[in-house]
C-alpha cells in the first residue's frame, strides 16, 4: 500500500502526465524523464532536454504487457514467449512495429523498444496515467544519468514539471536492451 502523501504524488504526476507534461521518476537503476508517449509536444521537450537525436528513437515503459497489444500480436509465438517470461522485469526489447507507436517515439527505425517494468513506482505511475510512458534516462547526452532526484535536479532544474520522489530499483546498471528477434544486445545485459 502507497502511502497517503506518495498517493497524492503519484496522482500529481499522472495528471501532469496525461496534460502532456514531463516528470522525472526513478527506474530499476536510475531515473528517468517521462511522458505519454501519445503526446509530441512532450517528446519533443524530452528530446530537447535530453539533447537527443530524435532518429535514435525511446523506450516504453509499462505496468503490464497489455499496454503493447498493439505490437506483440506481431511476434512470433516463441518470440512472444520470450518476452513473457522477462517480464515483469528490467529487460527492454526492441520489436518491430508497423506504425501502432508514433513516429517520433520509433525515430528512423521500424520498431520500438518496450519493457514491463517490475519497479513499484514505475508500475503505479503507469496504472494511475493508464498508459505506458516514454522511460528515457535523465541526464543531457553524454553526461551520467542521474541516481537521484538531487542529480536530476542539477541536471534539469525546472524545465521538468514535476519531480516524483522515490527510490531506484537498485540496479548498477540501466535495463539491457536486446532486439527481440535476433538476440543482438544493444545495452548490456
Amino acid at each position: 500500500m502507497i502511502p497517503l502523501p506518495a498517493q497524492y504524488r503519484l496522482r500529481r504526476a499522472a495528471a501532469l502526465l496525461r496534460a502532456g507534461k514531463v516528470i522525472t521518476h526513478p527506474t530499476e537503476a536510475v531515473w528517468g524523464l517521462a511522458c505519454v508517449p501519445w503526446s509530441r509536444p512532450a517528446v519533443t521537450r524530452i528530446l530537447q532536454l535530453k539533447q537527443r537525436d530524435p532518429a535514435k528513437g525511446l523506450v516504453l515503459v509499462a505496468d503490464h504487457v497489455s499496454r503493447f497489444q498493439g505490437v506483440m500480436p506481431l511476434l512470433p509465438d516463441d518470440v512472444q514467449e520470450l518476452l513473457m517470461a522477462s517480464w515483469p522485469g528490467p529487460n527492454t526489447w526492441v520489436v518491430p512495429d508497423t506504425g501502432w507507436a508514433p513516429e517520433w517515439i520509433r525515430g528512423s527505425h521500424q520498431s520500438v523498444a518496450i519493457r514491463v517494468s517490475n519497479h513499484p513506482l514505475t508500475v503505479a505511475l503507469c496504472q494511475a496515467a493508464n498508459t505506458c510512458l516514454v522511460s528515457t534516462s535523465a541526464n543531457p547526452a553524454g553526461m551520467a544519468p542521474a541516481r537521484s532526484q538531487v542529480e536530476a535536479q542539477r541536471y534539469f532544474r525546472s524545465a521538468v514539471d514535476y519531480y516524483l520522489p522515490g527510490c531506484t530499483g537498485g540496479l548498477a546498471q540501466p535495463t539491457a536492451i536486446r532486439d527481440a528477434l535476433t538476440g543482438q544486445v544493444f545495452r548490456g545485459a
